[in-house]
Formats: C-alpha cells, structure tokens, sequence
C-alpha cells in the first residue's frame, strides 16, 4: 500500500511550491463547486419530476373520471333500449300471419333510433341483430344475427354478460372515421335466450376529446380492459396491442407510475384504472421537463465555471505571492551555500514567519563568515601543518634504509653498481621531493616505487621479485606521495623468511566503481592479527615500520575521509596484502 501511495505522490512531490499551493487551493475550490453545480442539478431533476408526476396523476385521474361519465352515458343509451317494451314487443313479434304489421315495427324503431343518433351526435351508427326471421332486416337498424355475426368479437365478448354492457374496438374500415362498439344483449325476463343484441358504434373522435388537451407535451391513451389502444393521438395505434409500444408490465394496482422507453426515448408512465376496466395512462417523456432542469444547470454551470475562472486567477496570484518570497529565500540560502554571507543587499520580506526566516538567515550568514574565518581556515592550517610533519617523519625513516645499504656495499667492496644505486637513489628523491607538494599521480607513484625496488634489488639480489598490474585507465589520478612504498618496504624488511627463496611482491592498481583499489600483496612469512576478520592495522614491535603504515592511513584520511584508507589482511606462514582505498576522481 506505502509503494502504491508513494507511486502516486511522486509526481506531486516533484513539482514546485507554487505548483503546489495552486493545485490544492484550485482542489479546494472546483471540488465544492462541482458538488454544489451536482446538487442543484439532482435537486431541480427530483422537483421537477415530482411535480410533473402530481400533474400528470390528476391529468389522469380527471380523464379517468371523464371517462367514466362518458361511458355512463353510452350504458344509459342502451339500458334505455335494454329495458323499452314496445322494441321487446316489435323485435320479437311473429310477422308471419301479418306481414303488414313490420311497417309499424319499422316506424318506431327508424323513430327511437333516430332521435338518439340526432342527440348523441359522437354516436356513428346503432344495430340489433336479431334471430327474428318473420321480422325483415333492412341492414341499417336491424340485422341478421348470421353465422358471420356469431363469430365476430362483438359478439363472443357477449358470453356470460347477462345483459351487462361490454365495449370492443373496431377492426378499422377504409375511408370511416376511427369507432369502437358497446354491445349488449337484449334478454330481459330470459337471461338464457336473448331477442336481439344491441351495437352502438361510437366514434373514437369523441373519447379523444376528453385528453386533446393534454397531449401537447404528452402522449395519452386509453387503452381496454383487453389492453388495446382505444384511443390517441396518432390513429396508427389504435385496436393496436399497448405492449407493442410499452414493453413493462403493468403492476396489479389500479393506479401508479413506472419508468418505460416508448419510440425509443425514456418515458414516465402514469396510469388510472375505471370502472370498467380502461386504463387513461400518460407517457410523459423525461426530455419535456428535465429539459427546464437542463437549461437551468446550464445556467447554474456558466455562473459555475465564471466564479472557478475568477478563483483560479486569484488562487494563482495568491500563489504566486506566497512562493515568490519563498524563492527569494531560496536565493539567499544558495548564497550562503556558496559561501557569499553578504547579505545586506537582500531587501526585508516583512513581519510575518516569512520575513522573520529572512532576517535569521542574514544573523546566520554574518556567524558563519566569522566561524569561517576563525575556525575553519585555522583548521585548514593545522592540517596542512601535520600532513608536513608526517611527510618530514617518512624521509629520514628511507634515507637511514638506503645509505646503511651503501654503506654495506662500500664495505664489502668496490662495485659499479655504486653508481647505478646512487643514481636510482637520486631520481627518487627528486619525484618524492616533488616540489614541495603532497600529492603526485599513480604514474609517478608506481615510479618512484620502481626506482626504491630497483635500490633494494642491488642490496637484496634475485631475493626479492616485484611483479605490476596496473591498469591504465588509473595512471594519471593523483594519489599521496609515498603510499605505495612503505608497505614494500616492510615486506622486504619483515616478509622474507627463507633466505635462499626470497619474495613474491605484487602491486596491483584498478578501479572500483568510482573509487580506486591498490594493493601489495606478498607471499613471505605472514603475521598474525588480533581482530577475528584479520583486517586491521597492526602493531609493529618496529617502531619505524608500524609508524609508516599507520602515517600512510592518517594521511589518506585526512585529504579523503574516513571511508578512505588502509586495511591489511595476514595469514602466519602464508603472506600478506594490503589494500589502499582512495577516491578516483
């Protein structure tokens, strides 16, 4: 989880202070804003949804209760012919004794239905169909009731009515206006044998009238009990299925709302049961009042994005105020870095934290200018005072070595190796000397070493045996005068153990990444070492030779640090090698 956290806060802790401050204000603000611009849009979404719920329930519920009326009126008409004696008496008469006496049947049913077709003008057509066959049918008013007829819907809706009304769509007929049809069957004071059966079509014109008002926004239908479209704006959906167009089921309850998709675009459904089982129900699509909501979150967006437009500039200016006293800090603390404590040219950056850092930092430059002058340049001084004193330690220590080997030579006998002795003696003194200064490259190292080896070689003969690998790469880096030569000199002096074998002495000199390893390594008699790892300088029983070893290590650590300097590593009867460590740069 800290690996992931840290992966993410990464690139912000990169970037800058201004950087910062202006991201987290700019957080700060836009996150408020953008929840603020979320609520109201929701809040506006949510009351405008209500409240074209509540309006479409009472839409509804008033053309459900219209509705109602209207096919009350229409049962009215036919209870009114239902219940009429003298159309029972004429539609069930036997004409076949008195033909003549139809005309009279004739008459008053042409007269009864007339008036009602007059008055009730919404009304298209009226029919009896009847099983009378003394009594002719002129196929306007009175009908035969045909094998044709009995299986048509108008007349299965009928099974089991008992005379109560029943209201079936129309198939639609060319070139006549939409319809649908009450029926009912006549059968009063015989409920198993009905006379006639009643059919009054009523143009479908006249149910749309009751919701044309609210379709502007709106799609309304009324739908039957048998869940075909009776009615509606657009004809093409009429004695059509409803789930053809609305695929959700209707819940069980006679009144409620859902969420549907209608032509393709969400839909709030509302709907009202009657009492005769029709359902008024209103599609009200989301787009006619969300999009009042819209345009106000737009509104609510630009004033939104107006105020973030102001808030950013200010939240950068403000930014950009803070951090430009912080750089300017900044300036100063990189001037003390590089060692101008001067700083009475920097202008005061007030009494807040601030301006209280700027004048600490210019009190700390003038007590660091002072402890400089007064600490760190008598430091300095005394260093170089004790690397002279070492490096004056070192050259009388080789110079008794060398002229008590000539003087042994020049006892012994006269030999022309004097000269040659002599003048090695003299090219080592004269890059050792080195005019004075501390340190010299390896080259000159390896040199030296070689003029001191070839001085020893005429005291020691075929004894002693120098082998180099040194890597070319590492000639020209400097390093401390005389490092190599003391530890070649205590191999000589300590390592041989068998005077007829001699030594092996290997100087190597390669690089360790950025630093750069010498060593000389022998393979003489060995010494023992107190620590259990065996690295570690030794305590020399001769005083010369155990102070050239540790002058060697004081002086690398003094020029390169602690990390730097000499380790040695001595098995008894095996040899011995030790290891310089300095910087390679």
């Amino acid at each position: 989880m800290k690996k992931v956290t840290g992966w993410l806060t990464r690139p912000f802790n990169n970037l800058r202070l201004r950087e910062k401050l202006f991201v987290m204000f700019l957080l700060g603000a836009i996150i408020p804003l953008v929840f603020f611009v979320l609520y109201s849009y929701q809040t506006i979404k949510s009351e405008l949804s209500d409240q074209m719920y509540t309006n479409s329930v009472a839409s509804v519920a008033q053309i459900n209760s219209n509705l109602e009326n209207k096919l009350d009126t229409y049962t009215k008409l036919s209870a009114n012919l239902y219940l009429n004696n003298s159309l029972r008496a004429y539609l069930t008469n036997n004409y076949t004794e008195e033909p003549s006496l139809f005309v009279d049947a004739y008459q008053y049913i042409n007269n009864t239905f007339s008036n009602m077709l007059t008055t009730n003008p919404d009304i298209h057509s009226m029919s009896i169909y009847i099983n009378n066959d003394s009594l002719p049918a002129d196929g306007i008013y009175i009908k035969r009731m045909d094998d044709a007829f009995k299986r048509s819907t108008t007349y299965r809706s009928l099974l089991n009515s008992y005379g109560n009304v029943r209201f079936v769509a129309t198939p639609p007929v060319v070139d006549q206006p939409s319809m649908f049809t009450l029926t009912r069957m006549l059968n009063i004071s015989n409920l198993d044998n009905a006379y006639g059966i009643l059919t009054i079509n009523i143009l479908e014109s006249d149910i749309f009238r009751l919701m044309e008002k609210e379709t502007s926004e709106k799609t309304i239908l009324i739908v039957n009990d048998s869940g075909l479209i009776m009615s509606a704006k657009d004809k093409n959906m009429l004695n059509r299925p409803l789930n053809q167009f609305v695929k959700e089921k209707f819940p069980s309850a006679r009144e409620g709302r859902f969420d549907s998709s209608f032509n393709g675009e969400k839909m709030l459904v509302v709907y009202n049961t009657t009492k005769f089982g029709w359902k008024s129900i209103s599609l009200v699509p989301y787009s006619s009042f969300l999009t009042k909501a819209n345009k106000t979150a737009k509104r609510i967006l630009i004033f939104a994005l107006i105020s973030f437009g102001l808030m950013t500039l200010f939240i950068y200016a403000t930014a950009r105020q803070f951090t430009k006293r912080v750089d300017y800090l900044v300036g100063m603390i990189r001037r003390i870095e590089r060692e101008e404590f001067d700083l009475f040219d920097i202008r005061p950056l007030g009494r807040d934290e601030i301006g209280q850092i700027g004048n600490v930092l210019r009190k700390m430059a003038q007590r660091l200018s002072n402890l400089i002058s007064d600490v760190y340049k008598k430091e300095i001084d005394k260093r170089e005072a004790e690397m002279n004193v070492l490096q004056a330690q070192i050259n009388p220590h080789f110079l008794y070595n060398t002229l008590a080997s000539i003087s042994s030579l020049a006892i012994r006998n006269s030999d022309q190796r004097m000269n040659k002795m002599v003048t090695d003696l003299a090219k080592f003194y004269r890059i050792s000397l080195n005019k004075g200064k501390n340190k010299l490259s390896i080259h000159e190292e390896i040199q030296l070493t070689r003029y001191y080896v070839a001085i020893q070689q005429v005291r020691f003969g075929e004894l002693i045996r120098v082998h180099y690998q040194i890597e070319e790469s590492v000639l020209p880096c400097p390093i401390v005068k005389l490092t190599l030569q003391p530890f070649v000199e205590n191999a000589m002096n300590h390592a041989i153990w068998d005077d007829t074998l001699g030594i092996n002495i290997m100087i190597k000199a390669y690089r360790d990444g950025h630093d750069i390893i010498l060593k000389v390594i022998d393979d003489g008699m060995g010494m023992h070492m107190r620590g259990h790892s065996g690295e570690e300088l030794p305590v020399s029983s001769d005083n010369l030779s155990g102070y050239g070893i540790r002058n060697v290590d004081n002086r690398i650590k003094l020029l390169y640090g602690e990390s730097y300097g000499v380790s040695i590593y001595s098995r008894l009867g095996i040899g011995t090698t030790v290891t310089i460590r300095i910087p390679g740069r």
